[in-house]
């Protein structure tokens, strides 16, 4: 069987944690900003912890090698 190799995309999306979680930058930061609330704009900062069974598939179909 040939090697699986990792989703370019994936790779510059998403990081994986010493203990297996997903990582992934929030999305809704590029442009618009002007209709955004400063609370918004605010609570968009930083990076979350994507669900488990969300998590569990990325890995598995998109980065096989960590």
């Amino acid at each position: 069987m040939p090697k699986l190799k990792t989703k370019s995309g994936a790779k510059k999306r998403f990081k994986i944690t010493a203990t297996g979680k997903v990582i992934y930058a929030q999305s809704g930061k590029r442009h618009g900003m002007i209709k955004r609330t400063n609370k918004q704009i605010r609570n968009l900062r930083g990076t979350n912890v994507m669900f488990k069974s969300d998590g569990d598939k990325i890995i598995r179909f998109f980065l096989p090698n960590g």
